[in-house]
């Protein structure tokens, strides 16, 4: 065997050894070096069983070697065969310590004293090796561990999987075989699963349902001890027996390892992937790379790149990548007709975001956007209206009406900026208007691609961060701003990630901090008489801790968080120069001050009473919170004093939605008159929309959250609601009309009609079900029927804050 080869492929993993097939198939001279006994260790070190995907399912394959899902001993099997019957050079226990050299004659040292001579060298060495760590108090107990080799060695265990991408959910449901008698339950750190395949995440909701595990979404371990592990939830801190915990929280390049031989990365970040060019070479001419270590860890797109690296040393430059008829797709509404590759150099070169997004990333995120060529002053979203995509300006701009009674006052957003970040961060609705400029070009980024983008790439993080900050300081504190006080209050910021309950101000301290609520809510108290007395609760999007600035540098007031929440905390000292600096601002923020001594006033007004009022208003808070009107944008509230039991509102709202009632009076919890009925609260980040296998489910104009009628019954909305709100019902039959009904006694009449009808009238037909809630009688005009059906005014719906302070207003409602 010469030592000498056109091309070096390192590493045997799909990416490699689909180049190193290639390579046999055009007669190439190669050799894939391999550090291990086997090949393609990364598929190797999954665990025992599990069940491979072949996605993204629109994307074909092009390899030598054949891929199609299934389990992984079959596919390891098929991979070995048919690297013998190919011929592939493979070298085994070949581990790389060097290479040096340039293009045309590089060197490879391998352990044990062999080189090996190549003109061209290519990468597929993949990140497994590199696993982040548990960074937590106890992370390093001997029980932690961070792959899962074979599920049944481990039984009758309290097994903790933390990290929700494809490979903790894949771990998970391996431990959680109802025959090894484990109790498994995954955290996630995000709100949803946004790095996983949608068909792993309908597994591991299919097993919930089923009781063979739990997990938890916006959870993450906070101290890990002996024999369980305290774990911050949304609601607060919870605690879980552990006896084993298998973390998965990805991987990162070896990069000292590979920046030793030259090559360069995007960015200074640990998970930064190396700089490629269109056809994955890096800044070192002759050494490409691919795979995972390109920053695209799905099979599939690994083994195409292993097939087109090969084929353009071989000299094919007009080789297009697989996914090409696609992204021109996506490009062919954009006038001006430019190719895929003048699009994806734009976006990376002009739009900052986009900066650190190798182009390889960014043809994978493009396949889950889409481009927008609007008219001149066409709306692009309202004010107030409800969204979540992440909008930037490619070419063009766009107008910010910043004044809602004048849309004459405007602000223009030119290339490169991006919108609707704030609505993306905090689930609040659209805080101004958008309107097209001349020759605008835009893309929306979904809310499930923005936070895989956010998620997988730190440096767009921080450009989206830093921007949703200056945007909520202008929005709060006036567009006026001096850039330069925008600046420095940036650059002292820091993002504070708060538990449920945690007291962020402490009422009579002295510190002059002010904090805006990124997402989240949080509830003001003050300590009258020993007892901590609710007076105000605060939203996403509001800030609070001025008051100090103004009360001789004290603290009225305890400030603490509602449910889990990010805040963005901002210099006390620097925000006391910017006040002294723009009186005006002093001013306008004098004005909340008083208004907050107003209600400070009343409640100590009340303190001859206090007990009583101090209970109900804690008490009030308490209870509204703990019904998640912490999270609602909308909720139906029941006044019982004033209720008669009619049950119109259920009535109602059968004869609106097709004879199926989406609230359920009677059910839900009460504290004295204020009772919460059965019935959706529009969250913020609905937990209905985190996994909808066909997208039915979306938010309308005024914050309504609907499904529409592509629902599949999946039912995977109702195991995702804390609430129960969402039920599962059948399709129901056609009823006869009201006058059939008074007259001839036809149907079941008015309202909800029975289960025995339904059953009678769909006995012996194939009936579906569907996903069933309330969408806030969504483009029905006067609103919500179920309060305008009722008859003394005792069902209300509001906004959780306009409710607590109303309590407030009216004197605890005593």
């Amino acid at each position: 065997m010469s030592d000498n080869f056109k091309v070096a492929i390192i590493g045997s993993g799909p990416a490699g050894l689909s180049a190193a097939a290639r390579a046999a198939a055009l007669g190439m001279s190669h050799v894939l070096l391999e550090k291990t006994d086997h090949l393609s260790d990364t598929i190797y070190k999954y665990q025992k069983g599990k069940h491979i995907m072949a996605t993204p399912d629109q994307l074909v394959l092009r390899s030598d070697m054949s891929f199609a899902a299934g389990k992984r001993e079959d596919i390891l099997g098929t991979w070995d065969s048919q690297a013998l019957s190919q011929k592939v050079n493979v070298r085994l226990d070949a581990e790389v310590l060097d290479i040096s050299g340039s293009k045309g004659n590089f060197k490879i040292q391998l352990k044990g004293g062999d080189e090996i001579s190549a003109e061209n060298i290519v990468l597929g060495i993949g990140t497994q090796g590199n696993p982040n760590k548990l960074r937590c108090p106890g992370g390093d107990q001997p029980f932690v561990g961070y792959q899962l080799d074979d599920p049944a060695e481990h039984l009758d265990k309290h097994i903790i999987v933390v990290g929700g991408g494809d490979a903790g959910i894949e771990n998970a449901l391996g431990l959680a075989n109802p025959d090894l008698g484990n109790t498994v339950t995954l955290l996630q750190r995000s709100d949803g699963f946004p790095r996983s395949k949608p068909a792993n995440v309908a597994l591991l909701e299919e097993a919930r349902a089923d009781g063979r595990l739990d997990f938890l979404i916006s959870a993450s371990p906070k101290e890990l001890l002996a024999d369980r592990m305290i774990v911050e939830a949304k609601d607060g801190e919870i605690e879980l027996p552990c006896d084993m915990v298998i973390a998965r929280l990805g991987s990162a390049p070896p990069r000292k390892l590979i920046e030793g031989w030259g090559i360069e990365f995007t960015g200074p970040d640990r998970e930064a992937y190396p700089i490629l060019s269109e056809e994955f070479e890096s800044v070192v001419p002759g050494i490409f790379v691919i795979g995972a270590l390109a920053g695209y860890p799905l099979i599939k797109h690994c083994m195409n790149q292993g097939y087109d690296v090969i084929e353009r040393i071989n000299g094919n430059k007009s080789l297009k990548p697989a996914d090409q008829p696609l992204l021109e797709a996506i490009f062919k509404k954009v006038p001006g007709g430019k190719s895929v590759d003048y699009w994806i150099d734009h976006l990376r070169k002009d739009v900052p975001i986009f900066e650190g997004v190798s182009r390889l990333q960014m043809r994978e995120f493009l396949l889950d956007s889409r481009m927008h060529a609007p008219k001149a002053d066409e709306i692009i979203f309202r004010r107030n209206q409800a969204g979540s995509s992440l909008w930037a300006v490619v070419d063009g701009s766009v107008q910010v009406e910043i004044n809602p009674n004048d849309t004459r006052q405007r602000v223009e957003l030119g290339a490169g900026q991006i919108f609707g970040e704030i609505g993306l961060i905090s689930g609040r609705p659209r805080s101004a208007t958008i309107r097209a400029g001349r020759n605008a070009i835009l893309i929306e980024v979904p809310r499930s691609a923005a936070l895989k983008l956010i998620d997988t790439i730190p440096a767009v993080k921080r450009k989206v961060d830093t921007i949703a900050t200056e945007r909520q300081i202008r929005q709060i504190f006036g567009n006026g701003l001096d850039v330069k006080w925008i600046e420095k209050l940036i650059a002292n910021a820091e993002y504070v990630d708060a538990p449920a309950g945690m007291t962020i101000i402490e009422e009579g301290s002295d510190d002059l901090d002010v904090y805006i609520i990124r997402y989240g809510s949080a509830l003001v108290e003050k300590n009258i008489g020993g007892k901590d007395v609710f007076l105000s609760y605060v939203p996403a999007g509001a800030y609070v801790g001025e008051m100090a600035l103004f009360e001789n540098r004290v603290r009225t007031a305890s400030v603490k968080t509602a449910i889990k929440s990010q805040l963005i905390r901002l210099s006390g000292e620097i925000f006391e120069e910017l006040l002294s600096a723009e009186p005006e601002l002093r001013e306008r923020i004098r004005e909340t001050v008083v208004e907050r001594r107003r209600l400070n006033a009343f409640v100590e007004s009340k303190k001859d009473n206090f007990d009583s009022v101090s209970d109900y208003y804690s008490q009030v808070a308490d209870f509204l919170i703990s019904e998640g009107l912490g999270e609602a944008t909308d909720a139906l509230l029941i006044d019982e004093s004033l209720c008669v039991a009619c049950d119109n509102c259920e009535l109602a709202c059968a004869e609106t939605h097709q004879g199926i009632s989406r609230l359920d009076r009677e059910a839900g919890q009460a504290y004295e008159s204020i009772h919460v009925p059965t019935s959706c609260r529009h969250c913020e980040h609905p937990h209905c929309m985190t996994d909808c296998p066909p997208d039915a489910i979306h938010r309308g104009a005024d914050g309504e959250v609907f499904i529409d009628e592509t629902c599949i019954g999946c039912g995977n909305c109702q195991r995702y609601c804390p609430y129960g709100v969402i039920q599962m019902q059948k399709i129901p039959p056609k009823r006869p009309g009201l006058f059939a009904w008074f007259l001839f006694g036809s149907g079941p009449g008015p309202g909800q009609p029975s289960q025995k009808w339904i059953n009678q009238k769909t006995k012996g037909k194939d009936v579906g079900k569907f996903a069933v809630k309330c969408d806030m009688c969504k483009g029905i005009k006067g609103g919500p029927a179920c309060v305008r059906a009722c008859p003394t005014g005792a069902a209300i719906r509001v906004s959780p804050e306009n409710y607590l302070n109303t309590v407030n207003k009216n004197g605890g409602g005593q």
